[in-house]
């Protein structure tokens, strides 16, 4: 932002400074919160009008902060001319401040007093009271201002935007419907429109970016000042995790059955954004389609390596020629699938049939297929998606078993240009991986076995000296006593299970450690281990617990009782430390087979009106206040005739086409070597 030139005569106040200046959005926008301090200058001015700030420019900017009306009333009585006069540096009125501060009734009052042209003061960047009040995100305190001046909304800011265009940039979902009803449309170029559509995606406002596209359809075909179409946008825009958004309970009961407890999902509108932009594509020409995705980057690759299936299965149920096309590096869409591991892509290269044949066959100008690149080692963020080195060399090698499944024979033993096989090089790769699996195995097995070790010889020597003792006979004194039975039991219980843990952590450590061992074998035996460790510790608390109920058979009753729930807490410490380890072992070693190996959903080929069907029916904007509502529409959807229609409370309407696909698929005009983009 521009600032003005530093003044001559700078009066510094004993309390504390004013601020220079009030940012706005700048795009890319990363808006620093308001100042809080206070700065006095006062360029060309004399020492009277010096005087005159400090008495009453510097009480009524502080009001302001405060949101204190009666001691800008005051001010104002005495010198009225300080309600429109600039108060700080970078130019701002009081009017501006109390925007800014969010004080709506401040702002009723200074509008009552203010005429409509008053309004329409900006700072030294050209921003109006308005929009500050965009940015604050305040819906009524913009009323009241379009209330009073309705022209205001039209009247740019610094960079040449709108008030509507800043309210997107922050992402005040509220404050932009509101000022999409006071903005004229008229008004605004097709720059503004389509920086509005990009710029409302960026902030996950796709409601919104479907009214603009409703009015505008064209803007689908348009470029913003970075050069990027609306499908550039979205192709970019990361996938939230949708497991977060998950109550605690349905957490713990997804654990076990969803093979990526942090899988990604694009939201429905997101959707049918993409549906309506890209249906307003393809209706161009081919060369004129490459253009557009392709420029200046290829969206498809980049939505591919970003894990966006759904944003591509929206194209490809369209232009199914999509699958064809290649990158600079001759890689389809599948092969940074492979690359960058995201399993949901590389899962529908099951569902095109023998076309997979053909795709397995591309290489690079490396000479590498697409088993070369499941051999190499996966990029450090998708490396970490499960924990621990032993899993991630798992979950390497079930990459490299699917993919070896899917590429003709000859391929599997073909070398690259540096005359390495796929699975020379997947060993050259992963040899640090697997060092540090093997290191992390031992150190785990090594613990765990000497605390088995301890617990045995534990319950061992109790099983010889038995609470009570034995009579003459050698029988124990409270063989029929309900907690000795308890005792026996749980201590045998104990003892075997901490004997087989000691077994099994014996044979992990005394394991080859090849890379298949790291498949099925190590977790199993890990996994087997923890929970047979688990269970001597509780049997051993439950075999101690039962012997303080025989000592304290008579006397203090409530003794046993508070010891047993003590006795409980080492117990439930362990499992909820191992549980999340176990937990991503059960899922690495049984689910991910499912998620590599098979097409559990046929998305590739699903018809829209399926899709439609399961789709949104009702959407309602959450309002963060109530006198919000209003400007949050509803939006409902009906099928006519092949074609899903989305109406909007305000107005708006928008569609999108059925189109057949599996017939469009089955005859591709693409060579061997692919179509680049």
């Amino acid at each position: 932002m521009a600032s003005s030139p530093q003044a001559e005569d700078v009066l510094p106040l004993q309390s504390q400074p004013l601020p220079q200046t009030f940012p706005l959005p700048l795009p890319p926008l990363t808006l620093p919160p308001l100042p809080t301090s206070i700065t006095a200058t006062f360029p060309n001015t004399r020492p009277e009008s010096g005087a005159e700030f400090l008495a009453y420019g510097v009480r009524i900017y502080r009001a302001a902060l405060r949101g204190d009306w009666l001691e800008i009333e005051r001010v104002a009585s005495i010198s009225p001319k300080w309600i429109r006069s600039k108060i700080t540096k970078g130019g701002e009125t009081v009017l501006h401040i109390a925007a800014a501060a969010k004080h709506l009734h401040l702002v009723k009052e200074l509008v009552n007093l203010m005429d409509a042209d008053s309004l329409t003061l900006a700072n030294k960047l050209g921003n109006t009271a308005l929009c500050f009040a965009a940015v604050s995100g305040v819906v009524k305190i913009a009323e009241v201002m379009v209330k009073k001046n309705k022209e205001l909304p039209n009247i740019r800011g610094s960079q040449d935007m709108t008030p509507l265009h800043m309210a997107v940039l922050l992402g005040h979902q509220h404050m932009v419907w509101y000022l999409l009803q006071v903005t004229d449309d008229e008004q605004l170029t097709d720059q503004d429109r389509i920086g509005l559509l990009t710029s409302s995606i960026d902030t996950d406002m796709f409601d919104v970016a479907l009214h603009i596209l409703s009015k505008h359809r064209y803007l689908a075909l348009l470029r913003d000042a970075k050069k990027e179409t609306a499908l550039h946008a979205l192709a970019r825009k990361p996938l939230k995790t949708a497991y977060v958004q998950l109550n605690i309970w349905k957490r713990f009961s997804l654990q076990w059955t969803i093979v990526d407890q942090g899988k990604s999902m694009e939201s429905e509108v997101a959707l049918h954004l993409v549906q309506n932009l890209w249906n307003e594509v393809i209706r161009q020409k081919e060369e004129d389609i490459s253009a557009l995705i392709g420029y200046p980057w290829r969206l498809l690759f980049v939505a591919a390596k970003l894990g966006k299936v759904e944003f591509l299965t929206t194209l490809i149920q369209s232009y199914p020629d999509l699958i064809w096309k290649v990158d600079e590096n001759r890689y389809t869409i599948f092969h940074i699938a492979v690359k960058h591991r995201q399993e949901e892509i590389f899962k529908l290269i099951y569902e095109i049939g023998a076309i997979k044949d053909l795709i397995a066959t591309y290489k690079d100008e490396n000479g590498n297929n697409m088993l070369h690149l499941a051999a190499k080692l996966a990029p450090p963020h998708r490396l970490n998606c499960v924990s621990g080195a032993t899993l991630q060399m798992q979950r390497e090698i079930l990459w490299f078993k699917a993919v070896k499944r899917i590429v003709r024979p000859e391929y599997i033993e073909a070398e690259n240009n540096d005359h390495k096989t796929p699975h020379a090089l997947f060993s050259e790769e992963h040899e640090g991986l697997r060092t540090k699996g093997e290191e992390w195995m031992k150190k785990t097995a090594e613990s765990c076995a000497l605390v088995a070790t301890l617990i045995a010889t534990m319950v061992f020597t109790a099983a010889f000296q038995l609470p009570g003792g034995v009579n003459e006979k050698g029988i124990p004194v409270f063989q029929e006593k309900a907690c000795f039975v308890v005792f026996s039991v749980s201590n045998g219980v104990s003892l075997f299970s901490s004997t087989a843990s000691i077994l099994i952590f014996l044979s992990i450590l005394t394991s080859r450690y090849a890379e298949d061992d790291f498949l099925v074998s190590l977790p199993v035996k890990l996994m087997s281990g923890l929970i047979l460790l688990l269970i001597s510790i509780a049997t051993m608390i439950v075999a101690f617990t039962a012997t303080f109920f025989i000592t304290f058979r008579e006397g203090i009753k409530w003794a046993p009782t508070l010891i047993a729930l003590i006795a409980s807490i080492p117990v439930t410490l362990f499992a909820l430390q191992q549980y999340p380890l176990l937990v991503d072992i059960y899922q690495s070693t049984y689910n991910s087979h499912q998620s590599l190996f098979e097409s559990s959903i046929s998305k590739l080929f699903e018809t829209t009106s399926t899709k439609a069907s399961n789709n949104l029916t009702h959407l309602r904007l959450p309002a963060s206040s109530p006198h919000d509502h209003e400007y949050a529409p509803t939006t409902t959807s009906h099928s006519t005739n092949g074609q899903t229609t989305f109406s909007s409370s305000n107005g708006s309407h928008f569609s999108y086409i059925k189109h057949p696909t599996p017939s469009q698929i089955v005859n591709p005009i693409a060579s061997e070597h692919g179509t680049p983009l």
